[in-house]
Order: C-alpha cells, then structure tokens, then sequence
C-alpha cells in the first residue's frame, strides 16, 4: 500500500506534463502567449514530492532492517 502512495506522484507529474503537450501554445491576436506553463512548474513539484516521498520511505526500511525493535 504505502508503494501505490508514492507511485501518485509521479502519474500526476506524468499527467500534467501530457496535458501542458495536448493543451499547446498560440499566440493571440494582441501578440500574447497564451501558454499553460503553471502545469510545468506543478509537474515538477510533484515530481519533488515523489522523490521525498521514496527518500523517506528508504530511509525508514532501512532503519527498521538494520535496527529492528527488540521488545
């Protein structure tokens, strides 16, 4: 179970780099970008999080392997 909890991160990081691909960018009549770049820098943290979340959950099998409880 705590394995499927960090995989989420990383498909919503996957998700919002797809959608940033499908939605694109144009230029609008008055010469703007009309761009969805908020989902790159939310798919990097995402991104972030999924690496903590992995980092933490190593350090803690670890811990319980080398120190295990003894009473």
């Amino acid at each position: 179970m705590k394995k499927l909890l960090t995989l989420i991160p990383f498909c919503l990081f996957a998700i919002c780099l797809i959608a940033y691909s499908i939605i694109g960018s144009r230029v609008l009549a008055d010469g703007t970008l009309d761009e969805p770049f908020f989902l790159v820098s939310i798919a990097w943290l995402f991104f972030f999080i999924g690496v903590l979340m992995v980092v933490v959950q190593s350090i803690f099998y670890l811990k319980n392997k080398f120190f295990p409880k003894t009473f």
